[in-house]
């Protein structure tokens, strides 16, 4: 008997874990004008990411733009990276005259922009000004 309700306490613990929730995590993606268009149309939160391969400043940027990715608070944000070099008509479209330009939407409207920032505190304050 105790085997039995061994197994099925075992099997009831799986059943929970594999039925529990999991956080979300923002979405990350390369910058694609039309899932761009998509995205403000339809009132997301944005995080354009203007990086380019080789500069400092965007490689000290990437870690803090993954633990606001991982964070569940910022679940619904979706984030694009702009590659300064290769998508240049995009970068003068959004006006950033620079790599490790950080700009945040709330659908169509820019709520804030930063250039060149690796502060954690910062840029988690200019992610969450495009979830309000």
């Amino acid at each position: 008997m105790r085997r039995k309700q061994f197994i099925l306490a075992a099997l009831a613990a799986l059943a929970g874990l594999i039925a529990a929730p999991q956080a979300r995590a923002a979405t990350e993606l390369p910058f694609s004008a039309v899932a761009f268009a998509a995205a403000q149309k339809a009132g997301k939160p944005i995080l354009v990411d203007v990086w380019a391969s080789w500069c400092p400043t965007c490689a000290r940027q990437a870690p803090i733009l993954k633990t606001l990715a991982a964070d569940p608070a910022n679940a619904e944000l979706t984030i694009f990276r702009l590659d300064f070099d290769a998508q240049r008509e995009m970068v003068h479209v959004l006006g950033a005259r620079m790599q490790s330009t950080l700009i945040a939407f709330h659908g169509m409207t820019e709520t804030a922009r930063s250039v060149g920032d690796t502060q954690a505190g910062s840029i988690a304050a200019l992610v969450a000004s495009c979830q309000k």
